[in-house]
């Protein structure tokens, strides 16, 4: 099968396509034959070194969807040939830009009849780390406010549909370009990030009991500005805060807490997956495609996802 891997860590030039076998999988694991495969920043901190895959040479990519070509001997809950979607790979199990990638069967879920492939890929990863922040580390609660930074990214853009289908009001930062159709998909209010006056504007909304952070060593301080009393702040992202908790007094004052949240440590993908699944079927949550890639194209897609300025997310198609 074709597969790309890296056999040194490096630029998006290390990345190659080779013919490698076909991996079998093991007792309690599922083969997927991969229809569509995401791109995310995570892929590239692992191609360049900065986290350490489990060996080399390595397959990339974090989450798929596609369908069950072959399950092991403990698999009881999918048969050849259902559609599902997976993530939590590409770290210490071989990833998914290849034409099958082997998944625990933890790690998977059903994908819904009427979602296509490159919607299922595209929400996975991305759709569990919002799930994470918002519902499992800050407890979103109905009618509460979120404030979601970064809207128009991968994370971003689903976030704003779990809250709002989580019943709460939602105010999201982007840049105007992308305000109307993050409107659509349930923002209550949309800010251009780069205004002077962002911290009255988002105080004049309402001052959020949540906030999704992935730039958290930028926007702390603000964060706390602007949160209501007992708010609850998720972090994610690889960077730490310039400012801790202790340098800022409004964390104390406000009786803020500050989660910090990794998506490769989810307690069990499956269950996740399988609530964004419903999600998915009710017309609640979908994800947007910017582009759709080959897997010779992989190095500029990876090159895309860090560089260039887009709404939702890039896909990769074996």
């Amino acid at each position: 099968m074709r597969a790309v891997r890296f056999h040194e860590h490096g630029g998006p030039e290390v990345l190659t396509v080779d013919e490698v076998p076909r991996p079998e999988p093991g007792a309690d694991e599922v083969l997927v034959e991969v229809a569509a495969a995401a791109v995310n920043p995570v892929d590239t901190y692992f191609r360049e070194g900065g986290y350490e895959p489990a060996e080399l040479p390595w397959v990339p990519g974090s989450d798929c969807a596609g369908t069950v070509a072959e399950t092991g001997a403990g698999v009881a809950d999918y048969e050849d040939g259902d559609r599902v979607f997976a993530t939590g790979l590409g770290n210490w199990l071989q990833g998914t830009c290849a034409a099958y990638a082997v998944v625990p069967q933890d790690h998977l879920a059903h994908l819904p009849d009427g979602v296509d492939f490159e919607t299922g890929a595209a929400v996975a990863l991305v759709g569990v780390t919002a799930w994470q922040t918002l519902v499992d580390a800050c407890s979103l609660d109905p009618a509460e406010r979120a404030l979601v930074h970064g809207g128009s990214g991968g994370v971003g853009h689903v976030a704003v549909q779990v809250a709002d289908a989580a019943g709460a009001r939602v105010t999201t930062t982007a840049s105007p370009t992308y305000h109307d159709r993050l409107r659509d998909l349930g923002a209550d209010d949309v800010l251009d990030y780069r205004r002077d006056d962002l911290a009255d504007a988002v105080v004049e909304a309402g001052r959020p009991d949540a906030v999704l952070d992935h730039r958290l060593d930028d926007y702390l301080s603000f964060d706390a500005d602007v949160a209501a009393e007992s708010a609850r702040i998720g972090a994610i992202g690889n960077t730490d805060p310039a400012a801790t908790f202790d340098d800022v007094p409004a964390c104390r004052a406000k009786d803020l807490t500050v989660h910090h949240v990794s998506m490769f440590n989810t307690p069990d993908f499956g269950a996740v997956l399988e609530s964004l699944g419903t999600l998915l079927a009710d017309g609640e949550l979908t994800a947007e495609v910017a582009e759709t890639y080959r897997l010779a194209e992989v190095g500029d897609a990876q090159r895309a996802v860090l560089d260039d300025s887009f709404l939702g997310k890039l896909v990769v198609t074996p």
